[in-house]
């Protein structure tokens, strides 16, 4: 009987020691992705610097003014603003366990991530079939870069979205899929901020 206590105490201080493993790393995970996220931050704070520099640079091309439309821009800005709301559902639904919930809300930032892309790339191939690509002055230079590249961030994490329903639907919400769907959101709600910025230093200033 003694034997049989002590096992059972073994196996319960090795399964007690196992969740800790788990949830240390989980916490490890998220804070290496927190320093992912300030190289992130560098990347896009360079990028930000370098359109300053050339936003005036039009060589006698088209200057913001005359080429965004902030109609349309705020078409875009919502989505992406929509967006993050409904991940903040997937996370909510996520804490309680509710993985058809989770999925669901999934679903719905997916379509609402990948609505803004189509508008960003119709918006590019609007712009270059008029004749004012990137290669057409400095400020289109700048501006083709960045919001091209938080364009690539977001489809990125639209990829990484559809993988995670994938594994969601496939193994629930396991202790890994749980801290990969931190991460995801920590990424997502980044580029919800970074596309603030862009809206107001391009295309707000842009048309003022």
């Amino acid at each position: 009987m003694s034997n049989l206590v002590t096992n059972v105490g073994h196996a319960h201080g090795h399964d007690h020691g196992h969740d800790d493993h788990h949830h240390d790393s989980g916490e490890m995970t998220v804070f290496g992705f927190w320093l992912y996220l300030m190289t992130d931050c560098i990347l896009f704070a360079s990028i930000f610097a370098a359109y300053a520099v050339l936003v005036n640079n039009v060589a006698g091309g088209p200057s913001g003014h005359d080429i965004f439309e902030l109609p349309y821009v705020l078409g875009e800005t919502a989505l992406l603003l929509f967006s993050s709301i409904t991940y903040g559902f997937a996370m909510l639904a996520l804490f309680k366990g509710k993985k058809n919930q989770v999925l669901g809300w999934l679903a719905m930032t997916f379509l609402f991530g990948a609505g803004f892309i189509g508008m960003e790339v119709n918006e590019f191939h609007m712009l270059i079939s008029e004749g004012f690509g990137p290669n057409r002055s400095g400020f289109l230079s700048g501006f083709f870069t960045l919001v091209g590249t938080h364009g690539l961030h977001v489809t990125s994490g639209l990829i990484w979205m559809a993988i995670m329903m994938y594994q969601v639907q496939k193994n629930g919400l396991t202790a890994t899929n749980k801290t990969r769907l931190s991460c995801l959101s920590l990424f997502w709600h980044f580029l919800d901020v970074v596309w603030i910025c862009v809206f107001t230093v391009v295309y707000l200033m842009g048309t003022l």
